[in-house]
């Protein structure tokens, strides 16, 4: 079975927007793959004018924030550097076991590649050297400059959400039968991977030339 992959447009965010971006793209992606047994919930975002919807659902919410927790941590720990978050969609399937394997498989059938490059906060400038008589106050000047990149990320971030609802409404003929699973989505998994991480060019490639995920026995 094909697996397939979607990478999202990279986003540069500042560390106190990590937080809010991930969400929004996590429970964007996991509304639209929702099986029907959802509450909808609209969740209005603190820092940018966009409004996204949770499937409303307790153990959606607690592990989505677990997984950003440790985004943040990883983040801290190697500041400017890329950072990628990958939601993967999976069947489980059974089969006869060996001397070697688990009877267990995971079959992945989807998954989105959420690319953050994390930066510190911009630098405060003071006045232009050809105006040296003009005194620019370098607050009022950094609070314009975090203005515009935050306007500019915010029209990036609605591109993200529109490269979610395009792929979801193109690429349907890979989703599984629904699973006869209580829940209100198809399993899944949350891995990070930063560019620190000496398989995160390797494995990007592998996926780009591979048709599907290897299995993964659990």
């Amino acid at each position: 079975m094909n697996c397939e992959v979607c990478q999202l447009k990279e986003l540069e965010v500042e560390h106190i927007e990590v937080r809010e971006v991930l969400r929004c793209i996590l429970h964007t992606i996991l509304f639209h793959r929702a099986l029907g047994l959802v509450r909808p919930k609209d969740v209005d975002l603190e820092l940018f004018d966009i409004t996204y919807v949770q499937c409303g659902d307790v153990e959606h919410e607690k592990k989505i924030n677990e997984k950003i927790d440790h985004f943040i941590d990883r983040v801290e720990k190697h500041p400017n550097k890329k950072n990628q978050i990958c939601l993967s969609f999976y069947e489980v399937k059974n089969k006869q076991a060996t001397w070697f394997t688990n009877k267990v498989e995971r079959h992945y059938w989807e998954q989105w590649y959420i690319n953050l490059n994390t930066v510190q906060h911009p630098k405060t400038h003071s006045g232009k050297s050809h105006h040296p008589k003009v005194v620019v106050d370098p607050g009022e000047t950094a609070s314009e400059e975090r203005n515009a990149r935050r306007t500019a990320l915010e029209s990036s971030l609605r591109e993200v959400l529109f490269q979610i609802i395009k792929f979801v409404n193109e690429k349907k003929d890979h989703v599984p039968p629904i699973p006869n699973l209580d829940g209100v989505s198809f399993p899944y998994e949350i891995t990070i991977s930063s560019s620190s991480d000496s398989a995160f060019g390797m494995d990007m490639l592998k996926r780009m030339l591979q048709t599907g995920h290897p299995t993964m026995l659990s």
